[in-house]
């Protein structure tokens, strides 16, 4: 019967499919990694040089709405310039120009004179929201001269941005008097310089949603190759989880099978069958290897439950030292016959705590357990309790063979077992572990492992005392 509760659960474990799906695995797993690197690579890169290339359209984009909107401001001082009326700032008429006068003595008002500084760099904002540039920061500058610099009106910040070419973009446009009037020729005309502050970073201001979008797609896209290599990982994990379940399995079934075949040959022997005592000696092996057999396969079935989270408790207030005494009495013939060192410090005021007896006296046997599994010559093993405000701490330490720091983080994990270099060595399924962490879990307790290779661990368990009720 009990076998046929075992295959009921084997072929979840298994299954030889998967084995070989992780042989063949195991080889392609490395092309894998590097060919989605490179990919991953290569499309990092494609945007970088999109986003470069971007950046270049995006200046020429902006310098030409910059270059027409200072044309733009240019024509139209020109015109006020070669005008017949002129108006000189301040509201002062000009002399009226006449045809007749043209070779006289014709007075060319700078555009310094007309307007103010305000007035100039409102026409320029203007001209610049007109071509949808309004977010550019300008600074401004009105000479006579492109060469000279003969400053005649300017902003505020001009002279110390124009001086860096560096970080700033200088341009300037000719302001001069319209082909056929009478100002024509009679000026070399003036100059609009205009600087843009800090011009590659208003460009790349002015693609924020662009680069921002291309960032998320970068970081969505090694996202998921995280997760992909994650998720392969743990498929390996579980591959590896898997085989070293079967390899344990077939040797923990195989002694028992074995010896119960043994046992039954004897059985068939007359001579056997003619002695009373052989026949229970022989048939009480055949007992104990089935009971033993049994175990395992609860053993497997617990897993199933707690893979299904489907373990139930039966809480009542007990005295945990009682079941750590009863626990030790258990294992006392074991004890005795490795000759180990017992000492239980049962130290605490307070022992009563809300335990599932059957579980929480499997919690303890599986950690004394795996102690004296580890162990070396001359074991000791040392048990003690004390309090503290609301909970009570039970620690069990060992002077056996210790564990490193990838055993100590993975203990708990389902299947995991610590090899000492004999891959069988060491009897089990490595499900002990993890059945702890589970009741200890369910039991709203906690569980700390300190542990040194070669000189043995330590488990300390921490659960919430019984509370009475008022």
């Amino acid at each position: 019967m009990f076998l046929h509760h075992l295959l009921m659960y084997v072929p979840v474990f298994a299954n030889y499919g998967d084995l070989y799906r992780f042989v063949a695995m195991k080889k392609v797993f490395p092309a894998i990694i590097v060919l989605v690197t490179l990919s991953l690579a290569g499309i990092i890169l494609f945007q970088i040089s999109w986003l470069q290339n971007l950046w270049k359209v995006q200046e020429q984009k902006i310098l030409f709405k910059i270059d027409k909107a200072c044309i733009a401001v240019a024509e139209e001082f020109a015109k006020q310039t070669s005008s017949r009326n002129i108006h000189l700032r301040g509201g002062r008429l000009g002399m009226r120009l006449t045809p007749d006068r043209l070779t006289r003595n014709i007075p060319t008002v700078p555009i310094s004179q007309r307007y103010t500084d305000v007035e100039v760099e409102e026409r320029i904002r203007k001209a610049f929201d007109k071509e949808d540039i309004s977010h550019l920061r300008f600074e401004f500058a009105i000479t006579a001269d492109a060469e000279e610099l003969f400053v005649e009106l300017q902003s505020k910040n001009f002279m110390p941005l124009f001086s860096d070419s560096v970080h700033n973009k200088v341009r300037f446009y000719p302001v001069l008097p319209e082909t056929g009037t009478v100002a024509e020729g009679l000026s070399d005309g003036e100059y609009i310089f205009i600087v843009i502050p800090d011009y590659k970073k208003q460009i790349w201001q002015s693609l924020t949603w662009l680069v921002t979008l291309s960032a998320i797609f970068v970081v969505i896209l090694i996202t998921a190759f995280y997760l992909t290599v994650k998720t392969m990982f743990n498929q390996k994990k579980l591959s590896e989880i898997k085989s070293d379940f079967i390899n344990n399995m077939t040797h923990e079934f195989k002694t028992p099978l074995a010896t119960i075949s043994l046992a039954v040959d004897a059985l068939r022997n007359q001579k056997v069958q003619s002695d009373t005592q052989k026949m229970q000696y022989f048939s009480g092996i055949i007992k104990e290897e089935n009971m033993r057999m049994n175990k395992h396969v609860e053993t497997i079935l617990q897993a199933a439950l707690m893979e299904k989270q489907e373990l139930k408790l039966n809480l009542q207030p007990l005295h945990l030292h009682n079941v750590i005494q009863h626990v030790m009495d258990n294992f006392q013939l074991v004890l005795n016959e490795k000759n180990a060192q017992i000492q239980l410090m049962l130290n605490a005021q307070n022992d009563l705590a809300n335990v599932d007896e059957v579980h929480f006296t499997n919690l303890i046997s599986n950690l004394v357990d795996n102690a004296i599994k580890y162990s070396k010559e001359n074991l000791s093993i040392k048990i003690t309790t004390h309090n503290t405000n609301r909970f009570l701490l039970i620690r069990i330490e060992d002077n056996g063979i210790g564990m490193n720091k990838e055993t100590v983080k993975r203990i708990f994990e389902k299947f995991y077992r610590a090899h000492t270099g004999n891959l069988h060595n060491v009897k089990g399924f490595g499900l002990g572990m993890s059945y702890v962490k589970t009741v200890i879990d369910i039991h709203k307790g906690r569980i700390k492992v300190d542990s040194t290779l070669g000189k043995g661990s330590s488990f300390t368990i921490e659960l919430p005392l019984h509370k009475e009720r008022d």
